[in-house]
């Protein structure tokens, strides 16, 4: 067993671990945050991304003892008070969700490519996404959804 210790949606955690155990299964399994999921096991489709130290990864290729001293962040980090962020909730209204299944690792890769540059290009976009795979919405309305949440976040940092 191993101790971890890192920052999770802004808190603290400390856990054991054994050698073997993926960030994903961390996450989901002793942390019950349940939004990254495991789609493929071998980080092709995305759908286990989540931001570690503010860049996206596909957590079921990292190894939980790897995240000791790190920040990660999950979609269930982009909820504040009840409330669903600008671009979850535009996401919502642009049509860029259906089954929901990669739909937080999608907003997580849109929140890193957001956060390093606030206007991006519909190709920085498609970049940015293109380690998460849709086979419901296609990418039309993902990109428009990430457009949507910067002109209504004008002004306000979420």
């Amino acid at each position: 067993m191993h101790t971890v210790s890192f920052r999770v949606n802004g808190e603290r955690r400390t856990v054991d671990v054994p050698a073997t155990t993926t960030l994903l299964e961390l996450l989901r399994e002793r942390l019950h945050l349940t939004g990254a999921k495991e789609g493929c096991g071998i980080g092709e489709c995305g759908a286990c991304t989540v931001l570690l130290d503010g860049a996206p990864v596909t957590a079921c290729l990292v190894l939980a003892v790897e995240v000791d001293g790190c920040s990660i962040e999950t979609i269930e980090g982009e909820t504040h008070d009840g409330r669903l962020s600008a671009l979850q909730q535009a996401f919502i209204d642009a049509g860029a969700i259906q089954c929901g299944f990669c739909t937080p690792g999608m907003i997580m890769s849109a929140r890193a490519l957001l956060a390093r540059s606030p206007n991006p290009s519909d190709e920085e976009i498609v970049e940015a996404i293109a380690g998460n795979l849709c086979r419901c919405t296609g990418y039309e309305s993902v990109i428009a959804a990430v457009h949507l949440a910067i002109d209504r976040s004008k002004g306000d940092d979420r």
